[in-house]
């Protein structure tokens, strides 16, 4: 669904991105027919396996509902909670509610980089998320996105609201099929919370190893909103861009944003956080937690102080396991006002050798004991991680080669 000037974006259309590896966007292939899934249970069981390793419930047990998109239209949607959630494709949403427009294209501009302009070019289809005033869903809702076609593109626009007082946890599980190596995805997601309202915006990718990902995320925070946004990459990836923002408008508003990244060789990942503090008595965290094994990864995060009373921390450490990889920690602070209190903390090291030697003495063999370590790095200093999230860490770090 468009708003905006439509030839304005035409114009600056092949205007370059804003990161250095260039994707070539035509050379991919548009796929737009329509796969339509009565079960996710029933799914064949590659793409069901595929779906279960990025934390989508096929059985949707415990889940509000699902939506799920295969290369460019909606497969399968499906609400099982309570009244006060609305979910559907935001072509339906557009027909269904005129005032949709009041919130397309206002959190992301249009013309921020090549990948924006492809989706608002595309006029592209994705979710809607509304949750009613007072209603506090207690089941996560559940979204998967499939690359389907050899060297597809995908583009979506998602949009979420969250009326005033509501709750939600969104669980958003990325990947391309098992006969897929190279695809791009692009993503433009739109998050607004409003007054004393709560999302967990959680996503867990697993991609082809020359898959180019290009998420492009903005969340608006109203009066004591809250955000938490939640980003696992721990599957090899071709190279993946993807630097979310959160403007706390709203007084008492706050953000907290936590990245658990495992560079796997060849992979070349961007990845990083910007808070934007307008509001007194707004605080934001941001905390990065990524393990290079051989692969490039650049953790970024930037937070902006534009009021006073205003709190933030930020933290981006990196562990080396291999040789050939690279690691960067580039974190930011800025303010435009006296009265603010913002801290960043950034590391890159390794493994000390007497951790793992300590754990051997205790029975562990060496590949344990460093998954171990590995494991207590990633997650033991995030709060507020489901055990399903959890439970993905350990899945992935069990099945990959530390330190051979």
């Amino acid at each position: 669904m468009q708003d905006g000037s439509n030839e304005s974006v035409k114009k600056s259309f092949n205007a370059r991105p804003s990161y250095d590896h260039k994707v070539d966007i035509e050379t991919y292939v548009v796929d737009d027919s329509q796969i339509k899934v009565d079960s996710l249970s029933k799914m064949e069981k590659n793409t069901r396996k595929t779906m279960e390793n990025v934390g989508i419930v096929t059985d949707e047990k415990d889940r509000a509902g699902t939506i799920m998109f295969i290369n460019n239209k909606v497969s399968y949607c499906s609400i099982r909670s309570q009244d006060g959630l609305e979910i559907m494709p935001m072509s339906e949403a557009g027909e269904k509610y005129h005032w949709l427009k009041d919130y397309c294209w206002k959190a992301v501009n249009p013309e921020s980089d090549e990948y924006t302009k492809r989706a608002y070019h595309d006029n592209a289809d994705g979710y809607f998320i509304h949750v009613l005033p007072g209603y506090h869903i207690k089941d996560p809702i559940q979204s998967c996105m499939m690359i389907g076609t050899k060297k597809g593109i995908q583009t979506l626009h998602n949009v979420i609201v969250i009326e005033n007082g509501g709750y939600l946890e969104i669980i958003t599980g990325c990947a391309t099929g098992s006969h897929v190596n190279e695809g791009l995805h692009i993503s433009i997601s739109e998050i607004y919370v409003k007054d004393d309202a709560e999302v967990v915006f959680s996503m867990v990718h697993n991609w082809g190893t020359k898959t180019a990902v290009r998420p492009r995320t903005t969340c608006i925070l109203n009066k004591n909103a809250r955000y938490t946004n939640n980003y696992i990459l721990l599957e090899p990836v071709g190279t993946l861009q993807s630097n979310p923002s959160c403007f706390l408008n709203g007084k008492g508003s706050s953000c907290k944003f936590n990245t658990i990244c495992l560079a796997q060789k060849e992979s070349d990942i961007d990845i990083g956080g910007i808070a934007i503090l307008n509001a007194p008595n707004t605080s934001a965290e941001i905390i990065s937690r990524n393990i290079c094994n051989g692969g490039r990864i650049i953790a970024r995060g930037r937070l902006v102080g534009n009021s006073n009373d205003t709190k933030a921390h930020l933290e981006c450490k990196s562990i080396m396991i291999k040789d050939g990889g690279r690691t960067e920690a580039i974190p930011e602070l800025e303010a435009t006002v006296p009265n603010v209190e913002m801290t960043h903390e950034a590391a890159v090291g390794k493994i000390a050798r007497e951790q793992i030697e300590y754990l051997m003495s205790r029975g562990l063999s060496e590949s344990d004991a460093i998954s171990m370590i590995v494991r207590g790095f990633l997650i033991g200093s995030i709060n507020g991680l489901s055990e399903n999230l959890r439970s993905k860490v350990d899945d992935a770090i069990k099945k990959t080669d530390l330190g051979n």
